[in-house]
């Protein structure tokens, strides 16, 4: 009996303990795991979104960012699922539909059922980029050239089934066309130099990067791969406009999530003060600047896009 009334009182401590722990956090600074490098499009905003999370009308301690780049973004979300601590002190940004495509092609050790979302902060579409001295001003160029030289048409992309990739499949399906789809290493930031250096004729992109890269006079932008027009390049059509059918499924969501695990209590916490974070007007003027899209989104707004998301690359990649 005394064995019982101790182990008893043993499992008591741990769970008020874990309670009490959970209703402090954090106490502590928070690490947040980004799977690109340094300087790319997810770095650059996630550095931006959690400028705040010191203040006390966020979280009241920092977010410090780490990075963990390769393979389109493998390396670090395996590491997230397999190695991280559910305790809420280790996050991770989530590139939507690049870890769901991964996981639905295989070889990886995650799917959406590894993680919790907390939080979603920006929609970055996917664009096509030249050159800026390139002789190509339009999708109609570039389709010319593709048609007169089957599979000639370099162009790079941040990676294997991530929503470069993605763009570039449908790119292919709606014009009929055989194009050399090169993924670089280092993410955006790699690909955009090899079109700006002509490693490649041309590039699909992130809106974000694109933008600033156009605002240095380095490159062309002939289209975007979403429904419709978007604020920060109010000037170029979509895909759709230009006579080509292809919808959203490549445009790049980008928030914040926890190893699956994760305290209740810590999620809720999240999910709670996160969103508010991202709204945050110093956050809003800075991506702006940036040319940042921001989409922000409830935990449980994050949870049906997952799924609806799930669906809709299950489907579009069977079919390509």
């Amino acid at each position: 009996m005394k064995k019982l009334l101790a182990g008893a009182a043993m499992t008591l401590m741990a769970l008020t303990g874990g309670a009490a722990q959970s209703q402090d956090y954090p106490d502590r600074p928070i690490m947040m795991m980004v799977s690109y490098g340094a300087g790319g499009a997810t770095d650059f905003q996630a550095r931006i979104v959690t400028m705040t999370a010191g203040n006390e009308d966020a979280l009241g301690m920092p977010i410090a960012i780490i990075n963990k780049p390769g393979a389109g973004g493998r390396v670090g979300w395996n590491w997230f699922a397999t190695q991280a601590d559910a305790d809420g002190y280790t996050l991770a940004a989530y590139n939507i539909p690049h870890f769901i495509a991964q996981s639905i092609e295989g070889g990886v050790e995650y799917g959406a059922d590894s993680f919790e979302p907390i939080a979603n902060w920006g929609a970055d579409p996917a664009v096509f980029v030249v050159a800026a001295d390139s002789e190509m001003n339009s999708m109609d160029d570039v389709l010319a050239y593709a048609k007169e030289n089957p599979g000639k048409l370099t162009f790079s992309g941040a990676g294997l089934f991530v929503g470069h990739h993605i763009a570039a499949l449908q790119l292919e399906k709606a014009a009929g066309v055989k194009l050399a789809y090169i993924p670089t290493k280092g993410g955006g930031t790699a690909a955009m130099k090899a079109v700006i250096a002509g490693d490649v004729i041309a590039g699909v992109n992130n809106l974000s990067d694109a933008f600033r890269a156009r605002e240095a006079g380095n490159v062309k932008i002939l289209g975007v791969f979403d429904l419709e027009r978007n604020e920060f390049l109010s000037d170029v059509p979509t895909m759709k406009e230009q006579g080509l059918d292809i919808d959203n499924a490549s445009v790049n969501f980008r928030g914040v999530m926890v190893p699956k695990g994760t305290p209740q209590e810590v999620i809720d916490k999240l999910a709670a003060t996160v969103p508010e974070m991202f709204a945050n007007d110093r956050v809003a003027k800075k991506m702006k600047a940036g040319g940042s899209p921001m989409h922000i989104m409830t935990r449980e707004e994050v949870q049906a896009m997952w799924q609806a998301r799930q669906a809709t690359l299950e489907e579009l990649l069977a079919g390509l």
